[in-house]
């Protein structure tokens, strides 16, 4: 049987496909990141109009190609689950797919499910069921396998009939503009790429430590993350949580005490040594408006009154939990009262029904009250 797919390794055959743009594209990447701090982009899978192209971004000159594609805001760019590969393409190409219809986010504000991966998606809506069994291939090598191609094809082979479906969904909810406004901060983050800011809040091992403690294991990861980027690293190989929890609970005093450290553990860092105890030391501009690691009594009462109203609301909505409001946004918000972390469309729905319930609003309960 002939393949019903395209394998492109020349930048003109594929702008030859694109004299008359469509007025959309379905898109998907596989990408390596495994030893990695970004995805190294491998193959691009293109569906437009009829066809399917495999693309070769590793061929000269494809991922330039590929940028006027992916910038035209005239082609509406289909994509399913589409983070990471927003980040591969803007880091290979210097572009990301703009303006974006996420069918995962869409299928979220839909109410069908949070979350869904494509083959349950391609299932319930085309009832195709998909092979995924290339899932962990290597992408990097050439040829690529008849397996990996098929694999690779069937993911955008579908992606017009779930647009098609859930955009007439979405019309019908009148959350149109939900779906854009979420696809918009998609992109605007992959363009951003920027390091976390407060990355000690989820080292949940860390809420019994002093506030001296927190503070060095928040400069570490500041330091190990800004680290792993610039070179290229997963930020584990460079310091893993384990081991940064463990220096900023007790801090060496000096060199050869770091040394002492890090020679009982086996992955430990032994080059960077210096550069770690610099980084130990260090105060950060900002890390007096750190918020604090903290899960007492008091602060596990204010979130679940939080997330309950959170529930509420989402039932109301038809949503699915998760879809208004995770735990670290609903955290962000009670420890720094930060309403951006929810855009304009969520804060529109969650301000009324969630301000009266944070530290030092006139509806909080009393301490000494849990609710009923």
């Amino acid at each position: 049987m002939e393949p019903d797919f395209t394998w492109v390794a020349e930048p003109a055959a594929l702008l030859a496909r694109f004299d008359t743009p469509p007025s959309r594209i379905g898109l998907d990447t596989e990408f390596i990141r495994e030893r990695t701090w970004w995805p190294h982009l491998a193959l691009v899978q293109v569906a437009v109009r009829d066809e399917i192209l495999l693309v070769d971004v590793q061929a000269a000159g494809m991922a330039k190609a590929l940028r006027g594609i992916l910038a035209n805001p005239a082609i509406t760019k289909v994509m399913h689950s589409a983070s990471e590969d927003l980040v591969a393409l803007q880091h290979a190409c210097g572009a990301v797919p703009e303006p974006l219809f996420d069918t995962q986010v869409a299928a979220a504000i839909a109410g069908i499910a949070a979350g869904a991966g494509y083959q349950r998606l391609v299932a319930d809506i085309a009832g195709v069921t998909l092979d995924k069994g290339e899932t962990r291939s290597d992408w990097s090598r050439r040829p690529l396998s008849d397996a990996q191609l098929a694999y690779a094809a069937d993911d955008v082979r579908h992606l017009f009939e779930l647009h098609d479906a859930l955009s007439a969904k979405l019309e019908a909810l009148g959350r149109m503009d939900w779906l854009r406004e979420d696809c918009a901060r998609m992109i605007a983050t992959a363009r951003d790429s920027g390091l976390e800011r407060w990355p000690h809040l989820p080292i949940r091992s860390a809420q019994h430590f002093d506030r001296a403690a927190q503070l060095r294991l928040l400069r570490l990861l500041r330091w190990r993350d800004a680290w792993a980027r610039e070179h290229d690293r997963p930020r584990s190989w460079v310091l893993d949580n384990e081991l940064a929890t463990t220096l900023a609970r007790s801090a060496p005093a000096d060199l050869p005490a770091l040394k002492a450290v890090l020679d009982r553990h086996p992955k430990a860092p032994r080059k960077l040594a210096a550069e770690l105890l610099d980084a130990l030391a260090t105060p950060l501009p900002d890390e007096d408006d750190a918020p604090p690691v903290r899960i007492d009594e008091r602060d596990k009462r204010a979130l679940r009154r939080l997330q309950d109203a959170v529930a509420a609301e989402s039932a109301a909505l038809g949503l699915p939990d998760g879809v208004l409001a995770s735990r670290r946004k609903l955290e962000a918000l009670k420890d720094e009262g930060d309403w951006s972390v929810f855009g304009t469309w969520r804060r529109a729905r969650l301000e009324p029904v969630l301000a009266p319930l944070l530290p030092g609003a006139a509806g909080e309960l009393p301490s000494g009250e849990a609710g009923v």
